[in-house]
């Protein structure tokens, strides 16, 4: 029997997986998607969501992706995983995620089938847009001058792609390269820190959604919580996954403020001196 079964849970609910219905509609991730649907509704060309590590930027990219799709309009993920990438490599991937006929090695050729691809989604009143996670990993000048190339094209209607860059803070460094480029960001987003009442509310639902029907957490740990984790969705799922696991353990039915300090001291997130 694991902690689930003893909290009466139906399964994890502080999984490190990206899980739709696990999705936590905090402000300021509401009011980012807000701005970051605008920006390709009235096709402002360039997008960006910025945060720090384990802030929920791939869970927002994913979230974004599903009400584009929904929306109709024509949309697709690229995750970006290591920094070693060429432009070549890159326009190539542009061309075979929006199913543009090419097989070419020339950057020109790439480009043109995608053009052509682009006015017949045009044509049919299609919206285009590339997400773009972990972009941060885009670091090479050549690559930013591709991305420009491909928003400068466009029809009589306006232009023909957009893209939505989600990454590190890092990642504007990057974009800075070409100069041109960077000044063409149209909206700008950043993700700070879940503030206590948003940490709260964000333990509330995960265990809600994970069938939870009674507290779980004493308020003196739920501060704890907020303490050691500073905000940041991803540690507060380590704290709480692995207080729950030790207060399953311990038999324990509330997890109080000694097991999460006991648990940040393993995760390494407080000192033994505490």
């Amino acid at each position: 029997m694991g902690y689930e079964s003893f909290y009466n849970l139906k399964e994890h609910p502080f999984s490190f997986s990206t899980d739709e219905k696990f999705y936590y509609d905090a402000p300021q991730h509401s009011k980012a998607l807000l701005k970051l649907t605008h920006a390709v509704d009235t096709e402002k060309g360039l997008a960006l969501l910025i945060g720090d590590i384990g802030m929920g930027k791939t869970t927002l990219s994913r979230r974004l992706l599903d009400q584009l799709i929904t929306n109709g309009v024509e949309a697709t993920l690229l995750v970006i995983v290591h920094s070693e990438i060429t432009s070549l490599w890159f326009l190539k991937k542009i061309a075979l995620m929006l199913e543009a006929s090419v097989d070419s090695e020339n950057k020109i050729e790439i480009i043109t089938a995608v053009y052509h691809r682009l006015l017949e989604l045009s044509n049919q009143n299609k919206k285009v847009v590339i997400l773009i996670d972990e972009a941060n990993m885009l670091r090479q000048r050549e690559i930013m001058e591709e991305i420009r190339g491909l928003l400068n094209l466009e029809s009589e209607r306006g232009k023909l792609l957009n893209f939505v860059l989600f990454g590190l803070p890092d990642m504007e460094e990057h974009l800075k390269l070409d100069r041109p480029l960077y000044q063409r960001i149209a909206v700008r987003c950043v993700l700070e820190q879940l503030d206590h009442e948003a940490t709260h509310s964000y333990i509330i639902h995960r265990l809600r959604v994970a069938g939870c029907s009674r507290p779980l957490f004493t308020a003196e740990a739920m501060k704890a919580i907020y303490q050691y984790a500073g905000g940041v969705p991803r540690t507060i799922n380590a704290i709480c996954d692995n207080a729950l696991l030790e207060g399953f353990l311990l038999k324990k039915e509330m997890i109080d403020e000694t097991i999460i300090i006991d648990v940040c001291q393993d995760l390494g997130l407080v000192s033994t001196e505490h």
